[in-house]
């Protein structure tokens, strides 16, 4: 019995054991073939174009004059390639710097990356060898990388990095320009087709001067800390979170409306739970969007009654992290790569980056509340577990996955 001849050599009771399918690695099933049945597939919707971006003119010349968001799957992923592959040819460009943790099996990124450096670029990417069930994919784009010319870093002992950001420097009237990339999902056009993720394109300095610091310190293989702009797991996130959960139990506490809207993949933190609950006993209203594990009991009197949250699971993997905070009628939005669990706060280098732009922060916010609307596959999530779908007032049935594509259109 191979069962038992493996608890006895492991030396392990069979309490120990939890019984499992045969079939183990389920992510296979998402490219799993279709069998006949097309009507059990899902419509294929095209990738919508983002207002005021071109394939036919430089993203770059249009980065410089505002930021831009690109929501995906709703639209193409192909301007963050088109962003890259640009910088690979552009004379004026110096130097690219990214950090991956997922690519595709053929990537666009990297073969853009390669490109720049055949062009005399400096390229610079942090490869993260131990993405789960990623790692020999990313060996062989890190040993691919090397072989092209292009410096390779491993990251941070101790660490995974698991930011999604990228740097490209300029050299505009013989002074370095930044422009970049920040994102809540990876720089993979194969999962951004089923992922739904924000990303940034913007020369802001706030944030750029923030990125350079980053990225210097990564090089050095240190942890990146101190940052004015950006929000920066493992040393800055914890505190800088509390002081905008702090800032609102103060406004609370003056009797003014008090609130945060938090949308994530998996909310798992113990102290964060217990400071969420502390905003919530001070009158903090609290919505959160939690698409996995939520370990967070919302609704209970005296508890957590000011706490709601629900969970959409639809069509496409809701990856996105937003944090939206009332902060007295001047809302602060941000997006951010890591989730309120304790690996992302104090195990990983995570990037959290502020949506500067007015009209990018509405759109953000426009995209929440469809969200929040949800009647259609959005569930309850409550202390019973039962998770029944959520229920509005609302006559009209709102799906937020087909509703934000009709946004966006």
């Amino acid at each position: 019995d191979m069962v038992g001849y493996l608890l006895k050599k492991m030396k392990l009771e069979k309490g120990s054991l939890i019984p499992g399918n045969r079939y183990h690695s389920f992510k296979n099933f998402i490219a799993f073939p279709n069998i006949g049945r097309p009507d059990l597939e899902y419509k294929k919707n095209p990738a919508l174009p983002v207002n005021g971006l071109s394939f036919g003119k430089s993203l770059i010349e249009l980065i410089a004059k505002k930021d831009y968001l690109i929501s995906t799957p709703y639209q193409s992923f192909d301007y963050i390639i088109h962003f890259l592959r640009e910088a690979a040819i552009d004379p004026k460009v110096r130097e690219i710097s990214i950090t991956v943790y997922r690519l595709a099996e053929n990537s666009k990124i990297i073969h853009a990356l390669i490109n720049a450096a055949k062009n005399g670029k400096k390229v610079t990417c942090l490869v993260e060898l131990r993405a789960r069930f990623d790692e020999q994919n990313n060996i062989y784009w890190s040993n691919r990388l090397e072989e092209e010319g292009v410096t390779v870093l491993y990251g941070i002992d101790g660490y995974k990095v698991h930011s999604k950001i990228c740097l490209v420097t300029r050299m505009e009237k013989g002074k370095p320009t930044h422009y970049a990339c920040l994102s809540t999902g990876n720089f993979n056009e194969k999962t951004a087709s089923i992922y739904a993720d924000h990303s940034i394109l913007t020369a802001n300095k706030k944030i750029t001067t923030d990125l350079v610091a980053i990225f210097r310190a990564l090089s050095r293989g240190v942890l990146p800390k101190g940052l004015k702009t950006l929000i920066v797991s493992p040393i800055d996130s914890r505190p800088a979170i509390y002081k905008l959960i702090d800032n609102e139990m103060r406004i609370a506490k003056t009797g003014k409306r008090a609130y945060m809207i938090l949308k994530m993949n998996s909310l798992a933190d113990e102290q964060m739970i217990n400071k969420l609950y502390q905003a919530s006993n001070a009158g903090v209203k609290i919505r959160i969007i939690v698409r996995g594990m939520c370990c967070l009991i919302p609704g209970i009197k005296g508890f957590s009654e000011n706490i709601e949250v629900i969970s959409i699971v639809d069509k496409y993997l809701e990856h996105a992290r937003v944090h939206i905070y009332g902060n007295g009628g001047k809302e602060l939005i941000y997006l951010t790569s890591a989730d309120f669990m304790t690996r992302n706060i104090e195990n990983r280098v995570e990037v959290g980056f502020p949506v500067l732009d007015d009209d990018l922060r509405q759109e953000i916010r426009d995209i929440i509340d469809i969200q929040l609307s949800d009647n259609t596959k959005a569930r309850d999530i409550t202390g019973s577990n039962v998770n029944r779908y959520h229920k509005t007032q609302a006559e009209v049935l709102t799906r937020a996955q087909i509703d934000i594509y009709t946004y966006l259109k």
